[in-house]
């Protein structure tokens, strides 16, 4: 038994000393940079639930009314940046060029998610938008999301009802 005891633990020293032979295969490389605002920790994820969109409602007026939404930013340092620049990207709806397209596991169909600014300016997907100003501290940048029918969807009445959604990422460019 003693003699078993030891070779298990000679087996496991041999087991890390060639382990720790391997450790310098490995590079970590980076950059640290200043920013300046941060995304609030649990901000960095924003969701906007349309609830119930009648398929009516776009046959009759094309697009829902915008509903708000708001990206937060702390702690904003005008020393490194003035200006930010807020960019959505995303999957382009072919139908509606500048929209959101839906997700493939989405059921309804004939539809896209378009976004504008408070004042109806529209904010195409992958572009960026204008530069907005920065006020030292907390800043709050608000947007518009809607639902639009597609053309061809809209003249056929071809408006497919379900569940839906659609994913956008947002990247902040400061000046």
């Amino acid at each position: 038994m003693v003699n078993k005891a030891g070779w298990c633990a000679t087996a496991a020293l041999l087991l890390c000393s060639q382990l720790s032979l391997a450790a310098d295969n490995m590079r970590l490389h980076g950059a640290l940079v200043a920013e300046p605002c941060v995304i609030p920790p649990g901000d960095e994820t924003v969701v906007l639930d349309f609830d119930t969109v009648i398929d009516k409602y776009l046959y009759m007026n094309t697009r829902t009314h915008g509903q708000p939404f708001e990206l937060h930013l702390a702690q904003c340092d005008l020393s490194l940046g003035k200006t930010v620049k807020v960019t959505f990207s995303g999957n382009e709806s072919t139908a509606l060029p500048g929209l959101l397209a839906l997700n493939g596991a989405s059921q309804a169909s004939g539809i896209a998610i378009g976004m504008e600014t408070p004042q109806g300016d529209p904010l195409p997907i992958n572009q960026p938008g204008k530069a907005q100003a920065l006020v030292s501290g907390a800043n709050i940048l608000t947007a518009h999301a809607y639902v639009q029918g597609e053309p061809d969807a809209l003249k056929h009445k071809a408006i497919e009802r379900g569940p839906f959604s659609a994913v956008a990422t947002f990247s902040l460019e400061y000046e």
